[in-house]
This record gives structure tokens, C-alpha cells and sequence, in this order.
């Protein structure tokens, strides 16, 4: 599901500006042109991260390669920002109180995080209430409907955060006013689509399922985290109360449907308020002023009761960036493409989920066990997974600050990438066996399928952190080719599920943390 930018902390204005290049004092004389130039710029090129970066602030500054050649006696402007990177020490600045780079470890973050975990997670309650209205189950009907609304929700998010990230919340409430109820009605067709004889109750609830993600995206894209929880509690409640007391049919459908009428008028009441709201200050302005980059975020959503992680977007990718470099400086529209990776790691990730939580099902028939601790387990894990990676963000600017070289910044990105891995898959761990322990009719956690879990994790989690940083579609391979694999598997016989699920895990985790250490080991994937 989704909340706010990664990068945006509570109390900040969202926007910030391209630095401001001093200007030639008068009279002053230069004996080295070169020397001069890196005395005006030291503050600039003490916080670039790779000389191409003080070639744009030449460029910025107006310097063409014949001004370069005749003033500087240098063949380009590479060619002397190379120079000037040589001569300044590297100086990163330390970050303004309250900025992302500033203190992860504030309580408002944690509970925040921890809250979208929860939020993440409830919608699985409503399975316990709606199983004996559904007897028998139909699986077909119910994962369609769960596959459209991961993959048409995630895309959506992703279009609403481009539009907040360019600063026009106005076309974001527009792309969520059509974009949900499209979602909605797609969902309920695929459902429908897949339903056989006597399976209709099934198919109704994928369609109330449909319209939830397509509400609840709607709220945690504006950040009505606390809303939705709200509206799910007494939901959530009934749930638990059936557990140990009975209820009729006619409790449970009003439980579900007064929960479901909840979250939606939410929904359109939100949309409702953000197309009713000023629009908000442009992104670019022309004419020389301050130019905002934008801010974007990505976020999953949630599947009915195999709900998982928010996703993040940093404003270092590339695509995100030629939105708002318009022609007279205006914001540009966001391409309707680039938000199509990100549907795409949604459909894998939330695949490989099912394959967690459902792999026995698919593999001995209806009648056995499913794994809802570990689908559980995953889903409240997202809550600390949110929040470790505004913790590695903030220690990958620390390491910009401290290092000194790049094998120096390599080794403190790549320890703080494992620190923060063992502390979400320990998490994971604890939430797996504590949810075994509630469960004793659930499939024990021993071996093959504990480690299957912890890979999972290691998948999701590493996606995740590739995602913010811009490498949507690596990670969106690597996730579809792990759930294509093991769901080709499983349709063929071949193998033994329990070992093709490890093997397939294993292989994406080890290619995820690859990339995500060649990356992320580069100081120009860190640049704010």
C-alpha cells in the first residue's frame, strides 16, 4: 500500500532547490583562471559526487567549450571539471535539521511505519469472516481478481505520486477519480471471468475485494493512513471475535460490507477534497527561478488477505527527472510508461507471496494446509521494511559525509545494506514464529520452508530498496522471472514444490543483493 514520500519528513515543505552558483566578484584579479574558478565553486564541487556533475554546473552557469578553451585552456567543459573535482577535497554537507538525511530514528517514523505494517495487514481478517459465507472456497475467482488489482493499483500509485511529486495535487486526485473505480471494475471482471458454477459468492467477494484496493489506494496515496485503519477496526474486530464465538451469516455480511462502504465513502470524500483544494505552487518556475525536482514513491498494494509492502521511488531516476525539465521550464506531464515497472514487480512480488502462503494448496488440492502465519508474517514486516529504508537512506548520507574514496563508501553502503537486511529478516523471523505458535493447525516452520520465508524476505526487501533508488526494472525482472519459474513449476508437476520454492528464492535474493550492491555502491545513486 502507500503513504507518504520516503524522502519527505513530517514539518517539510517537500521541495527543494538547485544550488545557487556565486557569482565573479568585481576587480578581482586571477593569476590562474582555473584556481580562481575552484575558489567561487568550492562549496558547489565539494558536495558533487562524480566530476560529470561539476561539468552541469559549468553548463548551468552558462560556459560554453569555446569560452572553456579560450578562458581555462581546456578542451571542454569535462575536461576542466575534471580538474576542478581533482583540486577541491570532497565535503559533504551535513543535511538541515529534519531533512531525510537527518535522525531515522524518531518515534513519528517508527509508529508511522509500523502503522501502514498494520494497515497492510487487516484486510487478511476479512477472509476469516467471509469463509463460511463462501463455502466452498474458489480460489480462481478470488487470486484474478487479487492479480489485477496488484498489478492496475501499484501503476496507479505510482501515475498519483508523479503528479504530488511534480506539485499538481489537482491532476493526481484526477488520476485517482478514474484510475480506482477502472481498477474496480477490472478486478471484479477478472474474478467474474474465472468463476465456474456455484461459485458466485466467491466472485461477489472478489468484487468487494476490488473495490477495496481501489479505495484504499486512493487513502494511503493522499496519506488517510489513520483513516483506513479506522474504518477497518470494526471489521478486524469481528474477526477476532468469531474466532471464539460463532456469528450468524447475517453479522458477518454486515461486518464486511459496512467496513467495505467505510473505506469507500473515505475514499471519495478524499478525492473530493484534493479536487476542491487550490492548486499548489508550480514545480519549475521560468524565467531563472528555483526549479523543484520532483518526488515520487511507489507503493504495492494490498491483495485482500495477502497484503504487503509499500514501495518507494527517489528522485534519482532518470525517467522522473525529464518530467519536470520542460521547454519554458513548466512541469511536463508524467509518462504513462514509466509507471508500468512498477506494475510489473507488483504482479511478481505479490506471485511469489502466493506461492509463500499457498503453495501447498497449489500442490496437493484444496484440502491442504495453507501458511497464513507466513503470509502474515510478510505483511506486517513491511511496516519495519519501510522504515529501515528511511534508515539506510540516512546512513548512505552519512557515508557520503565520512568517505573519502569510493572503495571507502562502497564498504559502508555495503555494511549498512547488510545491517539493515539482518534487522528486517529478523523481524520477518520473530513475526513467522510467533504467528506458528497462534496457529498450531498452520504448516510448522522447520528447514526448507523457514529458509524459503527468509529468502522471500530477502527478495522483497532488496526490490524494495532498488525501487527507491530508481532500478525499477531490474527488480521487476528479477521478481517476474522468479514467479513466472516457480509458477511454470507448479503447473508442470515438476520438481518438488518445496525445493523449486528455495531454489527459485535463492536464485532472485542472490541476484537482487548483486545489484543492489553495484548500485548502490556508486556515490552518484546518493545524491540528493
Amino acid at each position: 500500500m502507500v503513504s507518504g514520500s520516503l524522502w519527505l519528513e513530517p514539518g517539510s515543505t517537500g521541495r527543494d532547490t538547485l544550488p545557487r552558483i556565486p557569482r565573479q566578484g568585481p576587480g578581482r584579479a586571477a593569476a590562474d583562471p582555473v584556481e580562481e574558478l575552484a575558489e567561487r565553486l568550492e562549496e558547489l564541487i565539494a558536495a558533487a559526487v562524480h566530476p560529470d556533475e561539476v561539468a552541469a554546473i559549468l553548463e548551468s552557469d552558462g560556459m560554453t567549450d569555446d569560452h572553456i578553451r579560450l578562458t581555462y585552456g581546456r578542451e571542454d567543459s569535462f575536461a576542466l571539471a575534471a580538474d576542478l573535482y581533482a583540486q577541491v577535497p570532497r565535503r559533504f554537507p551535513e543535511p538541515p535539521p529534519g531533512s531525510a538525511g537527518g535522525t531515522p530514528g524518531r518515534t513519528s517514523a517508527l509508529l508511522g511505519c509500523l502503522l501502514r505494517g498494520i494497515v497492510f495487514a487487516l484486510p487478511g481478517l476479512a477472509y476469516v469472516l467471509a469463509a463460511p459465507l463462501l463455502a466452498p472456497i474458489a480460489v480462481g475467482p478470488l487470486l484474478a481478481a487479487a492479480l489485477v488489482g496488484w498489478v492496475w493499483n501499484q501503476t496507479l500509485s505510482h501515475r498519483a505520486h508523479s503528479w504530488l511529486g511534480l506539485g499538481d495535487r489537482t491532476a493526481a486526485g484526477r488520476a485517482l477519480l478514474v484510475g480506482a473505480p477502472a481498477g474496480a471494475l477490472l478486478g471484479a471482471a477478472a474474478g467474474a471471468a474465472f468463476t465456474g458454477p456455484g461459485q458466485w459468492p466467491s466472485a461477489a467477494f472478489a468484487a468487494g475485494q476490488a473495490l477495496y484496493l481501489g479505495a484504499a489506494t486512493v487513502l494511503l496515496v493522499l496519506g488517510r493512513e489513520r483513516a483506513l485503519f479506522c474504518a477497518l477496526l470494526p471489521m478486524a474486530a469481528g474477526a477476532a471475535w468469531t474466532t471464539v464465538y460463532d456469528a450468524p451469516p447475517t453479522a458477518r455480511t454486515f461486518l464486511l460490507s459496512g467496513s467495505l462502504l467505510a473505506v469507500t465513502c473515505l475514499a471519495g470524500a478524499a478525492i473530493r477534497h484534493v479536487l476542491g483544494a487550490p492548486l499548489g505552487a508550480p514545480p519549475a518556475v521560468a524565467g531563472g527561478g528555483s526549479r523543484v525536482r520532483p518526488r515520487t514513491d511507489t507503493p504495492v498494494e494490498p491483495a485482500g488477505g495477502v497484503t504487503f509492502m509499500p514501495v518507494r521511488r527517489s528522485r534519482t531516476d532518470t525517467p522522473a527527472r525529464r518530467t519536470w525539465r520542460g521547454s519554458a521550464g513548466r512541469a511536463q506531464q508524467p509518462r504513462l510508461a514509466a509507471s508500468v515497472p512498477y506494475g510489473l514487480f507488483g504482479l511478481g512480488s505479490g506471485v511469489l507471496v502466493l506461492h509463500t502462503a499457498l503453495g501447498d494448496v497449489f500442490a496437493n488440492g484444496a484440502g491442504a494446509a495453507v501458511s497464513a502465519p507466513s503470509a502474515v508474517a510478510l505483511t506486517l514486516a513491511m511496516g519495519p521494511a519501510e522504515w529501515l529504508l528511511h534508515r539506510f537512506r540516512s546512513e548512505s548520507l552519512a557515508g557520503l559525509r565520512a568517505s573519502t574514496t569510493p572503495r571507502a563508501f562502497w564498504r559502508a553502503t555495503t555494511a549498512t545494506i547488510a545491517q539493515c537486511l539482518a534487522g528486517f529478516l529478523a523481524v520477518l523471523l520473530l513475526l513467522a514464529l510467533a504467528g506458528t505458535l497462534l496457529r498450531p493447525d498452520a504448516p510448522s516452520l522447520s528447514g526448507i520452508r523457514l529458509a524459503t520465508l527468509l529468502l522471500i524476505g530477502m527478495v522483497l526487501w532488496t526490490g524494495l530498496l532498488l525501487q527507491s533508488f530508481g532500478a525499477v526494472l531490474s527488480a521487476a525482472i528479477v521478481c517476474g522471472a522468479a514467479a513466472a519459474a516457480q509458477t511454470l513449476a507448479a503447473l508442470t508437476g515438476t520438481g518438488s514444490p518445496a525445493v523449486v520454492g528455495l531454489t527459485v528464492a535463492g536464485a532472485a535474493a542472490v541476484v537482487l543483493a548483486v545489484l543492489v550492491c553495484v548500485l548502490l555502491g556508486r556515490a552518484t545513486a546518493h545524491r540528493v
